[in-house]
C-alpha cells in the first residue's frame, strides 16, 4: 500500500510573537514494514534556521527556529509512504511472557534495538500497582507472551470508554484509568504502563490509521487523525508486534508509523519555545490517501 499523507497544524496567537524555536516529529520513519519514498516539511513563516537529525530511537526530528514576529504559525508536512507489514506470528507461538521478561532484563547492550530502554517507567508511564494488576490478570503462568498482550489490549478496548472530553493531553495516567475513559493516547500509556509493570518491554508509537468510508460514500478531506498505538517486545526471534488496543487489532497496511519513545513526551508532534504573551489557539487537520496497491 503507498499512501500520500498531509498533515497541516496551525497555531494562531491572541498576540503576535517575536521568536518560535520548535522541534518537529511529524516525518514517518522508515521501518520494517514500512518505508519514506518522500517527505517534506513547509513552515509559514519562513524558519531563519531549519536542521534535520535522528534521535536515539531513530525518529526524524527537524528543528526549526522562527525569528520574523508573527500571529499565526503554519506547519504543513507531506510525506508519500509505502507500507507492507508481515502477519503477525500466531499468538500461541511466542514464548512465555515470564522467559521474555527475564531475557530482556538478562540483556546488557544499549544500542537502539534494545528492549531495555522500555523496560522502566516513563514520564507519562509511572509503573501504577491498579494499573499493573489490571495487566496481571491476562499473564497467567506459562502463557504465550503475545497472548497475553492480546487479550490485554481486547480487554481495554472493552473496558474503557473512547470519549475526547475524559482527558486531554496532561491527564494522569491514574486519573485516565480511574476514569475508564480516553483517547488513544491514554490506552496506549495504560496498556505500555500494565506490561512494563510486569516487566516486559513496551514502546509507545504514534503515526496514522487510515479511516475507509461508509460503503458507497465519497471520503472526506481531512477525516484522518493522528493516532497512538503500542509495540511490545516478544523475545527473539519475534522482536517488535505492534498492537493497537483503541480498536483491539493488530497493526496492519492501515497504520503508518511516525515515532516510537518510552511514552508520548518522547514523540509529542511540536514543542518548543514560543516568545510572546496572551492565548494560542491550535488548528490540525490530516488527510490520507491510498495511491498505489489495495484501494
Amino acid at each position: 500500500m503507498i499512501y500520500d499523507i498531509s498533515h497541516i497544524t496551525t497555531y494562531s496567537y491572541e498576540a503576535s510573537v517575536a521568536s518560535t524555536r520548535c522541534a518537529i516529529r511529524l516525518t514517518p520513519r522508515d521501518s520494517r514494514g514500512q518505508r519514506v519514498l518522500h517527505s517534506r516539511i513547509d513552515a509559514t513563516p519562513t524558519p531563519e534556521s531549519a536542521r534535520e537529525s535522528v534521535d536515539f530511537f531513530g525518529n526524524r526530528v527537524v528543528e526549526a527556529a522562527i525569528r520574523t514576529p508573527h500571529a499565526k504559525l503554519r506547519i504543513a508536512v507531506s510525506a508519500r509512504v509505502e507500507v507492507d507489514r508481515d502477519e503477525p506470528p500466531a499468538p500461541g507461538l511466542t514464548p512465555a511472557w515470564e522467559s521474555v521478561s527475564r531475557d530482556a532484563g538478562a540483556i546488557r547492550r544499549l544500542d537502539r534495538e534494545s528492549p531495555v530502554h522500555w523496560l522502566f517507567a516513563g514520564r507519562l508511564t509511572p509503573l501504577h500497582a491498579p494499573v499493573t494488576d489490571y495487566a496481571r490478570k491476562s499473564f497467567p503462568p506459562g502463557r504465550p507472551v503475545l497472548e497475553g498482550a492480546a487479550e490485554l489490549m481486547r480487554r481495554i478496548r472493552d473496558d474503557f470508554a473512547y470519549d475526547p472530553d475524559a482527558t486531554h493531553v496532561a491527564t494522569p495516567l491514574a486519573e485516565a484509568f480511574e476514569a475508564r475513559g480516553g483517547v488513544c493516547q491514554d490506552f496506549a500509556h495504560i496498556m505500555i504502563a500494565g506490561l512494563r509493570g510486569l516487566a516486559l518491554p513496551a514502546a509507545y508509537v504514534s503515526g496514522y490509521i487510515r479511516t475507509l468510508p461508509a460503503p458507497g460514500q465519497p471520503k472526506l478531506e481531512g477525516v484522518d487523525a493522528s493516532h497512538a498505538w503500542i509495540a511490545v517486545w516478544c523475545g527473539e526471534p519475534f522482536g517488535w508486534i505492534h498492537l493497537d488496543p483503541t480498536n483491539a487489532m493488530f497493526v496492519d497496511d492501515n497504520h503508518i508509523v511516525v515515532a516510537m519513545g518510552r511514552d508520548y513526551a518522547d514523540v509529542s508532534p511540536i514543542d518548543g519555545v514560543v516568545v510572546g504573551a496572551g492565548r494560542q489557539a491550535l488548528g490540525v487537520s490530516v488527510d490520507i490517501k491510498a495511491v498505489g496497491g489495495v484501494p
